[in-house]
């Protein structure tokens, strides 16, 4: 399906196409060997409610972004790796959206809806068949784990930890990146370090604290002695180390991560100095881990970021049917152009020669 496509002309200018509709707001999208497999209006699952947006099927990845004018400008453009996708079907049921199913991955999981049953097949079909020559040719394996996927705020009007708390103009609603319940600020006053979603730590539940904090213990429990003693012997005789004892700081290593958080205590084990807050400071044994190129912030998911995306909201509720039937270019596809390109070419000659 993609080999044929490779090395054409047309693959070429539809990929440059996509660069010119993202403009500015994108990044260089052709490179050899990407195939741009197809495209098409898909809605998403977002953090308040359900949007449209445009969707690019690569050989190696899946772009989209916002719709602002359709078939010739988008923004925000999000990046997904193939590598690490898993498709999960949805069941229509009760189901206000139907046509249904799931993108999960390590980074970001999220629910997309196609406008008929065909297009989702269609969809779920050439996905499915891209990962499988992907995995192939890399040798890899899918990946196992994957970021849970956000509960839309609709869906609850108290937190869904603690059953009490209603959420109001003054009780804002956040969400556990590690569950992706719906919970209150009470609920989620921790962070942790995961490391698939973020190089920082991020906000999770107190049952999901207490459950990475346990796997954290477990892991380290489970490391050889002798690692253990090297480790240490170390830590202990590092310059930052011997820094950090003198002024009371307590080293707390996070979680399958290089990066350390230090809280600065007093004498007795409280805050310094005898204040009532505690103060991390981030401490990196080694180098910071870069921020990869897919790992973008997404404004429409991020809870202290709540644009209305109004331009693409008033966009989408002009889109018909017909502007939402997906493209594929498919081995078909490319044969009948290329017979089509062998028609007129001989028409030409033969019309030259006459």
């Amino acid at each position: 399906m993609v080999d044929r496509l490779v090395h054409s002309e047309a693959n070429k200018l539809r990929i440059e196409a996509v660069e010119k509709c993202f403009g500015t707001s994108g990044i260089r999208l052709l490179i050899p060997g990407r195939v741009l497999v197809g495209e098409g209006i898909l809605t998403k699952s977002c953090r308040k409610k359900l949007k449209k947006r445009q969707f690019f099927l690569f050989n190696d990845i899946i772009v989209y972004g916002n719709i602002i004018i359709n078939k010739k400008k988008y923004n925000k453009q999000h990046i997904i790796p193939l590598e690490g996708v898993t498709l999960e079907d949805l069941q229509d049921d009760d189901r206000l959206e139907k046509n249904g199913w799931l993108i999960k991955t390590p980074h970001k999981s999220f629910a997309v809806y196609a406008a008929t049953p065909t297009e989702k097949q269609e969809w779920m079909a050439h996905i499915n068949k891209c990962i499988d020559e992907l995995l192939k040719k890399t040798g890899k394996t899918p990946s196992s784990s994957h970021a849970a996927v956000w509960v839309p705020d609709a869906e609850s009007k108290v937190c869904m930890h603690c059953s009490k708390t209603q959420f109001t103009l003054v009780n804002r609603r956040h969400h556990c990146r590690h569950c992706g319940l719906v919970i209150c600020g009470t609920c989620s006053k921790n962070k942790f370090l995961i490391q698939s979603q973020s190089c920082k730590p991020v906000r999770v539940c107190d049952t999901c604290f207490n459950d990475l904090c346990q796997r954290r213990v477990s892991n380290v429990a489970s490391d050889s002695n002798a690692a253990r003693i090297v480790s240490s012997a170390n830590v202990t005789n590092s310059p930052v180390t011997q820094q950090q004892q003198a002024s009371g700081v307590v080293i707390e290593h996070t979680y399958d991560s290089p990066v350390c958080y230090a809280r600065r205590e007093g004498q007795n084990g409280g805050p310094a100095n005898g204040t009532a807050s505690v103060e991390e400071q981030p401490v990196y044994a080694h180098p910071r881990p870069s921020i990869d190129a897919t790992e973008t912030s997404d404004s429409e998911d991020d809870e202290y970021n709540e644009s209305s995306d109004t331009i693409a909201d008033s966009v989408a509720r002009t889109l018909t049917l017909e502007d939402h039937k997906p493209t594929f270019y498919s081995e078909v596809t490319c044969v009948a152009q290329a017979n089509e390109e062998d028609s007129a070419s001989s028409s030409s000659k033969s019309t030259t020669a006459q």
